[in-house]
């Protein structure tokens, strides 16, 4: 039997999609036209932050720890978040604290509320969890309401860039912000991998992937197969079929908030193309160093009236 989350839930969507809209209208409308500026911090980190902190009901004061805790928990000692394991277990052990001190206030509540702490420590299935496990649901959540959608943003602003003339498409109609969104993801591939671990023999492609083996999906690979994708290189706005990609996984596990991601990006550009001509990306972005995440750090761009 398919089951829906409640946290996208229609009728919770349509709650999130004003909340969402009015918060990308005040970040929008505080930035510098004509001036040099981080888009990634200062848009890409800030929307998701936000949304983070509503997705969990975290105090909204303290959202940052939420990025800082999503970096970390994807980052290696060198490259430039953290300078040993050491230093990241402390500081997931932190978020873990901080996590169970909300856990404790909403568990025995009559009422769960809408939240995502409050779900969990309300369902059956997982409010009797260990504490590894605890912190590995919040943490895979965090990663997923935040590198992917913030990654994205970033990835959208610079793939337009690359390809100019399927900017003009989009100013011209736009209707194509439908399908340019789930191209965009295709094209930026916010993760670029994952693991499962095979449960039986079985043979893809001629090769034999025996019990227990290690297998790594490759979604950027997927994303980029010629046999699948028509000129799979290129972004091309409107694709006849915009969803063929991997980048929300597949199957059981495909992404659960792949509607609210979508519904940020669609949100973002229809905010964005109401009030500037077009984002002028001004040097090649930073790169966050992860062979797991494909992400920016730092992209200078200049709006334009």
């Amino acid at each position: 039997r398919k089951t829906v989350s409640p946290i996208v839930a229609p009728s919770n969507l349509m709650v999130l999609e004003k909340t969402i809209r009015e918060r990308m209208q005040n970040i929008l409308d505080r930035l510098p036209v004509g001036e040099e500026f981080d888009w990634v911090d200062n848009v890409s980190i800030e929307l998701t932050t936000q949304m983070l902190a509503t997705l969990f009901d975290f105090p909204f004061e303290e959202r940052r720890r939420l990025t800082r805790w999503s970096d970390v928990t994807t980052a290696e000692p060198g490259s430039g978040i953290i300078d040993s394991w050491e230093q990241r277990s402390k500081e997931l052990q932190e978020c873990a604290a901080s996590f169970m001190t909300l856990w404790n206030e909403r568990v025995n509540k009559k009422e769960p509320g809408n939240d995502l702490i409050s779900m969990l420590a309300h369902s059956p299935a997982t409010r009797n969890m260990p504490p590894e496990e605890f912190l590995g649901n919040i943490l895979l959540l965090i990663v997923g309401g935040n590198d992917t959608t913030r990654n994205s943003m970033t990835g959208s602003v610079l793939a337009l860039n690359r390809f100019p003339k399927e900017f003009e498409k989009l100013k011209a109609n736009h209707a194509l912000i439908d399908s340019m969104v789930p191209e965009v993801i295709r094209w930026q591939t916010p993760l670029a991998h994952m693991r499962r671990t095979a449960l039986e023999d079985h043979e893809v492609g001629g090769k034999t992937i025996r019990k227990g083996d290690k297998v790594v999906m490759w979604y950027l690979s997927g994303n980029r197969d010629e046999d699948m994708i028509e000129r799979p290189n290129e972004l091309i706005i409107d694709r006849a079929r915009p969803r063929q990609h991997l980048s929300f996984g597949f199957g059981v596990h495909r992404c659960v908030g792949n509607r609210l991601a979508e519904m940020q990006l669609k949100i973002l550009w229809e905010e964005i193309l109401a009030r500037f001509s077009h984002i002028e990306v001004l040097k090649e972005p930073e790169r966050v160093r992860s062979n797991f995440v494909r992400g920016y750090s730092y992209m200078p761009v200049r709006l334009h009236a």
